[in-house]
């Protein structure tokens, strides 16, 4: 018995440091964000309390609701994105020719900063001299667009850089799972007359689906609270049309000094992620398996 209790203190003592970080960089930042939102505050002199009258400008101002239509938009394409990914997953499994290079290079997107990856694509998006207007007139375009002036394309141009981004990590997964499946059951797939195809839709990826599960969820999490390339690359515009909840948030906390109604949105977003990630675990996980 005491032997037992020994084991829970040392087990306590070991975990104590990152419960400690969690609480602190974590749990207190949020609890003091609901709290801010109940205050008018510029950031800098006294507080005062208005009760839920941020949390309610918030439920009727268009402007988030915009930014959280452009967040939502940005979720799906990069779940859809994961289709992408997957295959490409099973292309760096496979013994298929150009593999072995494949496997060399999608990580590099990983390797840079969101600040690189922005300005390399600003350049690749400059109307006068960016490589891709460049390549447009050489086929005859006369007119490329202002990809990231243009309201009507603004927010797919990010979307673009935003998917490359973090191509890598959801390929690594994916590669990650695969190479996990027993080599024996694809063998007597083999033996039995399975083409490739079949395996892959048969065998490897339900095989999979538990990491498919995991992945989704972690596109659509990421995707609502995604701000640092978009903040970059447009700070939101043109007027707003690349807008989404965390730049939004940002503005209005360290922009406009409107800390109260920042902390109130900022609020918002987490409690619309954390609707959406219980809906999405709910559809994606099988039924057995939810525990609540």
């Amino acid at each position: 018995m005491n032997k037992v209790m020994s084991n829970k203190l040392l087990i306590a003592l070991y975990i104590s440091p990152a419960l400690l970080l969690v609480l602190v960089l974590v749990f207190i930042p949020l609890i003091l964000s609901g709290y801010y939102g109940l205050m008018e505050w510029d950031g800098i002199g006294d507080k005062t309390f208005i009760g839920l009258e941020n949390y309610i400008n918030g439920l009727q101002d268009m402007k988030f609701w915009s930014s959280a239509y452009h967040s939502f938009l940005l979720a799906i394409f990069s779940t859809l994105s994961l289709g992408i990914y997957l295959t490409i997953s099973f292309i760096l499994a496979s013994k298929i020719k150009g593999s072995d290079l494949l496997r060399k290079i999608y990580l590099i997107p990983m390797l840079l900063s969101s600040v690189a990856i922005a300005q390399l694509w600003i350049k690749v998006y400059n109307p006068s001299n960016g490589i891709l207007n460049v390549f447009l007139k050489q086929i005859g375009v006369e007119n490329p667009p202002a990809w990231l002036a243009d309201p009507s394309l603004v927010l797919f141009a990010i979307f673009i850089p935003i998917l490359w981004q973090y191509a890598g990590f959801y390929i690594l997964i994916y590669y990650a799972a695969l190479k996990n499946i027993p080599e024996s059951l694809i063998e007597a797939a083999r033996i039995d007359g399975a083409s490739a195809f079949q395996i892959a839709t048969k065998i490897k990826l339900p095989l999979i689906k538990e990491v498919v599960s995991v992945t989704v969820v972690l596109a659509i999490v990421g995707s609502l609270k995604y701000f640092d390339l978009i903040y970059v690359m447009t700070s939101g515009g043109p007027n707003g049309a690349s807008e989404v909840m965390a730049s939004y948030m940002y503005k209005l906390a360290f922009s406009s000094y409107n800390f109260g109604y920042g902390s109130a949105i900022g609020f918002l977003l987490l409690i619309i992620t954390l609707i959406v990630t219980f809906i999405v675990r709910k559809l994606t996980t099988p039924k057995e398996r939810i525990e609540y």
